[in-house]
């Protein structure tokens, strides 16, 4: 805003500045109007908001005297990020606790003294507790920017803004390309809370704060030369099923894609991978072997109907393949002993599949639950891909009947641990029975000697044990 002429204010306009009111403009035609307003009085005439963002009024008697929008921070400051002494991924994280006062605006005929500075302090007071209503976390600091060619953000300096310098010269033209211009801006801060910038930069936020980082959407911060090691399993074991007219995007570099999706938390589907996958650099999509845009020259970037059509088409088996040899060569052979069986139904898919892991949550072997059966068969099937041998298999009680067990120790030569639950009577008698009716001992092999893991105990002793 313009500098405030230095005078003391009349007892009409004290009256403003005492009885004045800031309001949270919540209804969409308040939030209009404002907009109308920010378009017909600032001088940038532009009333645009990007991302989370609030919108305030100061009003006296009914009468709108200012108003004020706030929205996400700018994506890439110097200064700022200086002053912060935060790192570039501390920076992508935790963006969201600082908000930017994008319009201020003093409506004509309303330039009382100080009006725009006690706007400013009232703001400031409760915009954090609002940004936690509306965007479920709050505010650690605020920035803005100056144009010094026309004010000297005197309103900001008197609310206890720290002038941190001025920008490059660069505008955000689109979501990653900027134009250089030749009106660099001043760089305004506020911390909102006492020692914000040593919060923001330590290893872990406050609690208060933490929901802001565990909100950001999935980004994809893998090195081109780990997606290129993917690249090569995938082309190898993954067969193309379309025309190569068609091949805009690569099965296989569509394949990584989602495996890198998955491995950072995406989980709903086309929709979630294809905002994923506009994260992605110039440099990833190249990796994964997509195309250019002709008009562009920029590589292409897959959208949700892409996925649609992998994900009901492409040879699973294939894809398992190539994923465990790509594992195998990251992680060496698996040590551990564990073998973890669960079932997941996907959300919002509609669909079932049973997971095969180690102890330590390293992936084994999956399938689908077929339709009209359950996972129990399933795990049958998944067990089978497994050498068992000295190996101990671990389910849930779904999962504890004759067959699965004699599956895995008599066929396969492992060993079990399985859950009995008061809701099967008929197996938690059986078992009591084994421990009141006869001498049971857990070694059974030892009490055969002629029995050897993995092998039929044949008459001896009770089968169903």
């Amino acid at each position: 805003m313009r500098s405030e002429k230095r005078k003391k204010p009349c007892p009409s306009e004290q009256h403003i500045l005492e009885h004045g009111r800031v309001v949270l403009l919540t209804r969409p035609d308040d939030q209009a109007r404002c907009d109308d307003l920010v378009v017909e009085h600032h001088y940038l005439h532009d009333a645009t908001l990007v991302g989370e963002q609030l919108r305030y009024a100061f009003i006296y008697e009914g009468r709108w005297l200012a108003v004020a929008t706030w929205s996400a921070a700018a994506l890439h400051l110097k200064a700022r990020d200086t002053f912060i002494g935060w790192n570039s991924e501390q920076c992508r994280r935790r963006r969201p606790l600082i908000a930017n006062n994008a319009r201020l605006l003093v409506l004509p005929d309303c330039h009382y003294p100080n009006l725009i500075s006690r706007f400013m302090k009232l703001m400031l007071a409760q915009i954090s507790g609002d940004w936690q209503e509306q965007w479920q976390h709050p505010l650690a600091l605020v920035e803005t920017f100056v144009d010094p060619q026309l004010y000297q953000g005197t309103a900001y300096k008197v609310s206890g803004w720290s002038h941190l310098g001025r920008t490059a010269g660069w505008k955000r033209d689109a979501a990653d390309f900027y134009l250089q211009h030749d009106r660099p801006k001043q760089i305004w801060v506020r911390e909102l809370v006492r020692g914000a910038c040593r919060k923001l930069r330590a290893p872990a936020l406050p609690p208060e704060w933490a929901r802001a980082e565990s909100n950001l959407a999935p980004r994809c911060t893998v090195k081109v030369p780990e997606i290129r090691s993917l690249m090569d399993h995938l082309l190898a074991e993954v067969p193309e099923f379309r025309r190569k007219q068609a091949l805009a995007y690569p099965v296989a570099g569509l394949v990584a894609l989602v495996v890198m999706a998955l491995a950072t938390g995406v989980r709903k589907g086309p929709d979630d991978l294809a905002l994923y996958a506009d994260t992605l650099s110039q440099g990833q999509l190249r990796a994964l072997r997509f195309h250019r845009d002709r008009k562009t020259r920029q590589m292409r970037c897959p959208k949700k109907t892409v996925f649609h059509t992998l994900l009901s088409t492409v040879d699973s088996d294939a894809l398992e393949r190539a994923l465990l040899l790509w594992q195998n060569q990251l992680l060496g052979p698996a040590q551990d002993n564990v073998v973890l069986i669960d079932g997941k139904k996907m959300r919002g898919g509609g669909v079932e599949m049973v997971n095969a892991t180690t102890g330590s949550g390293r992936f084994l072997a999956s399938t689908m639950t077929p339709e009209k059966s359950n996972e129990i068969p399933a795990a049958r099937v998944v067990l089978k891909t497994q050498d068992l041998a000295g190996k101990i298999v671990i389910a849930d009680a779904l999962h504890t009947n004759f067959e699965t067990a004699q599956q895995i120790l008599h066929h396969q030569g492992g060993d079990y641990l399985l859950t009995v639950k008061g809701n099967q009577p008929e197996l938690k008698k059986t078992l009591q029975g084994l421990f009141t009716e006869q001498s049971f001992s857990p070694a059974g092999p030892c009490a055969h000697p002629g029995h050897r893991p993995g092998e039929e105990p044949g008459t001896h002793g009770n089968p169903g044990a």
